[in-house]
């Protein structure tokens, strides 16, 4: 029995020294642990029990809650095949017939992605036991027979172990203790002060106050305001949008800040938020605001982390990020008004930003250098869509929003020429013909500017300013019958407009005069 207990802490401690494993779990007993190694073409999972067996249907039982507790870690660890070997160290073998029970892997899962081979280890042939879990191990292990075995000699071997888990454990704890929080605390206080700003401003919801104060916005973008791609991580629409955004930082930032150090994390978090705001430049028209895109930079360092350390990375965190990041995307392509571009620009960069700055304490120097060539061709095929193609490209959003830009503006006939140029290549979209039909307005092209409302009323009926601007045509066309049918649609469609109906009694009184 002690060769038996000498050869269950040395098997223990060869694999982990030799091996590569580390502890996963020892139980209270300490006869029984799970180990857990990264290497290819090994078992992830060995699991070790020092057990006297009397009947093979008992260890048939204990293989079969064994695999399914492996099933259970292969889900939980987001592994996709999980190969494990099991251990058993007994004095001697079962009484009854049990080497058939070990001729095959025990499968266990719905799809048998989890498999458990299993090894019987006793006193009588331990060294061909021990050439079984070498063909499994890619080592070879052997018992020195010339050693005196004692409870002593059993005891060192036993400290030993507990005392490289320990280091192990110790190890891992510092990699989260590489800094305080700092720079977290300073963001979140500088995201309040510039909600105060802004509400005391004309309000944090107000498309004037977000603009004046740096949201992002295209069109000034492409007229040298670059400033705007850092400035909306600091702003937020609503105070829903604030509370959300400052309880994501505070719990993720200090999180990642801990990991990566103070100035890693602001460096992290700052390009995240740029190359959020850039991928909202380039698939986004509309105006947006928000750390948004930062935070989930956060997620993408804590991604990076997992691919430096996968093992510790899903026995503790992993699991519940890439669910909460999953869970954020899904809502976003949902739930309209959130800028979903933004989000998926901002994991990326804070990915390429980790994996520029690492971790502290470690150089490597060629996937530093990679991240920094990844991230130039990420950001430089940004600009150039953003920059390049966009201005020059048919995206209805995009050309609405330059149309309305220059109408802001008075430049009328930059906005016409604009929108008759995306009419003629051909376009379906409403908002097109709308803003087109205003331009003709302006520009005293009634004939064209009712062609093009009768398209925008037909296409999209709800849009009762359309059959307004109708109405108004018709009757400079004086065609009162229908500008009187087009302001009764404006007012089905929206009864509450006092303008509306002002202009159906001037239409009525029109055509009594006439």
């Amino acid at each position: 029995m002690f060769k038996q207990d000498y050869l269950y802490w040395k098997l223990i401690e060869e694999l982990q020294l030799e091996g590569g494993y580390r502890i996963l779990q020892l139980s209270k007993s300490t006869n029984e642990v799970w180990l857990e190694g990264t290497h290819k073409n090994k078992p992830r999972i060995i699991r070790i029990l020092r057990h006297d067996l009397d009947w093979s249907n008992w260890m048939q039982r204990d293989m079969e809650i064994a695999a399914q507790r492996l099933e259970q870690l292969r889900k939980r660890l987001f592994i996709r095949k999980l190969d494990a070997l099991n251990i058993y160290i007994t004095t001697y073998p079962p009484v009854d017939d049990w080497k058939y029970r070990l001729e095959s892997p025990l499968v266990a899962g719905a799809k048998g992605l989890t498999a458990l081979h299993t090894v019987l280890i006793e006193s009588e042939h331990i060294n061909t036991g021990l050439q079984e879990v070498s063909k499994f191990v890619d080592s070879n292990f052997e018992i020195n027979d010339s050693i005196y075995i004692d409870v002593e000699t059993i005891e060192n071997i036993k400290r030993e172990v507990i005392s490289v888990a320990n280091k192990r454990i110790s190890s891992e704890k510092q990699i989260f203790q590489n800094g305080k929080p700092f720079f977290t605390y300073i963001l979140i206080a500088i995201q309040l002060v510039m909600f105060a700003i802004l509400e005391l401003h004309g309000g944090s919801t107000n498309t004037e106050t977000l603009l004046k104060y740096g949201a992002k916005e295209n069109f000034r973008i492409l007229n040298g305001e670059w400033w705007r791609f850092f400035t909306p991580m600091i702003l937020h629409i609503g105070f829903f949008h604030l509370l959300m955004n400052t309880f994501a930082l505070y719990y993720l930032g200090t999180e990642v800040e801990r990991l990566y150090g103070k100035v890693r994390f602001l460096l992290i978090y700052l390009f995240a938020g740029f190359v959020g705001s850039l991928a909202s430049f380039v698939f986004n028209a509309n105006i947006s605001a928000g750390a948004s895109g930062a935070i989930f930079g956060c997620f993408g360092a804590l991604l990076f982390f997992g691919t430096a350390f996968p093992s510790l990375f899903f026995r503790t965190m992993g699991p519940n990020v890439i669910g909460i990041i999953i869970i954020n995307l899904v809502l976003g392509f949902i739930i309209p008004g959130i800028d979903n571009s933004g989000h998926i620009g901002g994991l990326v960069g804070g990915f390429l930003a980790a994996s520029i700055v690492h971790l502290p304490k470690r150089k490597e120097f060629v996937k530093r250098l990679s991240g920094i060539l990844v991230t130039i061709v990420t950001v430089g095929a940004l600009f150039y869509v953003g920059y390049v193609v966009q201005p020059h490209s048919d995206n209805p959003q995009f050309v609405v929003q330059t149309a309305q830009e220059y109408i802001q503006s008075n430049e009328i006939q930059k906005a016409y020429e604009m929108l008759k140029t995306t009419e003629e290549k051909g376009t379906d979209s409403p908002e097109v013909y709308f803003y087109l039909s205003y331009t003709e307005i302006k520009l005293g092209k009634f004939e064209d500017a009712r062609d093009h409302l009768e398209i925008v009323t037909t296409k999209a009926p709800e849009i009762s300013e359309a059959h307004f601007n109708l109405a108004l045509v018709y009757v400079q066309l004086q065609e009162y019958e229908n500008a009187k049918k087009a302001v009764e649609q404006a007012i089905k469609v929206d009864p509450d407009n006092e303008n509306y109906n002002d202009l159906l009694k001037e239409i009525k009184a029109m055509e009594s005069g006439s």
